[in-house]
């Protein structure tokens, strides 16, 4: 990765695309600038500054009467052109439909982004009783989320050793059980399985499964997956959604080869 300390007026575009992911993530909501500033580690003073600097190109907006801030128009049109090239939802919106009909549980794409998953789909069950850890436009880093945990442990030895390195502090973040061993077991235990299991490491009590969704060279950018309350993914049933799990994870994979992604 370049290090963007070396490229001039490098750092400032960096934080502003930070404050646009945060935006982006945060959805028709929208966010307010502290909390903005906070999780972007920047003063409020730099946020407010980046933020209404983005707004000036309408990348971003903020709502009049809650001060927050919002996607802008000018983003909406990126993203329509941008999705010609990278959006694999019309590929793959039937197939998590089917995958929420079959399980009854809540089914989801994710799309890994560097460091990143973001979600991009979201389909309820038929359950009544659901998880709401996971919805479009939210980020987990990389094996942390079922979805995460299931792309990265299917990235080449290389690729994991590097991630690993640059995120060390995992655990700090996400808890004691996102530390380099734990994660190296839950990793092997991944390729092992097929499919990632999340007993419940982000939220108590709601656990997650995910399969990765590879491109046509076999490298995996994607993921479909499956969240639902701990009682919902006891041992019975657990092995069971993890084969309908990947047999929508292939079927979506042979699909984008299909299509020349």
């Amino acid at each position: 990765m370049m290090n963007t300390r070396t490229v001039p007026g490098a750092q400032a575009i960096g934080r502003a695309a930070h404050l646009l992911r945060l935006v982006t993530a945060a959805g028709t909501e929208g966010a307010q600038t502290a909390d903005l500033a906070r999780r972007a580690d920047l003063s409020r003073s730099t946020a407010h500054r980046l933020l209404s600097a983005l707004r000036a190109e309408g990348l971003v907006d903020q709502d009049e009467r809650s001060a927050r801030w919002m996607p802008g128009p000018e983003l909406y049109l990126m993203g329509t052109v941008a999705a010609a090239r990278y959006d694999i939802t019309t590929l793959a919106r039937d197939i998590v439909r089917s995958l929420a009909v079959k399980t009854e549980e809540s089914a989801f794409l994710s799309v890994r982004r560097a460091d990143e998953t973001v979600c991009l789909l979201r389909e309820e069950g038929a359950f009544p009783i659901r998880s709401f850890v996971l919805s479009e436009g939210v980020r987990f880093p990389l094996g942390v989320a079922s979805a995460g945990l299931a792309i990265l442990s299917f990235l080449p030895e290389a690729d994991v050793d590097a991630y690993l390195e640059r995120r060390p502090d995992l655990d700090e973040s996400w808890g004691a059980s996102h530390g380099l061993a734990p994660l190296r077991t839950r990793l092997a235990e991944t390729r092992d399985r097929g499919y990632a299991v999340n007993p419940g490491l982000i939220v108590e009590g709601s656990w997650g499964v995910g399969a990765a969704v590879f491109n046509r060279a076999g490298y995996p950018e994607w993921a479909l997956s499956l969240t639902g309350v701990e009682f919902r993914f006891g041992p019975d049933r657990l092995a069971g959604l993890g084969r309908t799990l990947l047999a929508h994870a292939h079927q979506l994979s042979t699909r984008i080869a299909a299509a020349g992604r």
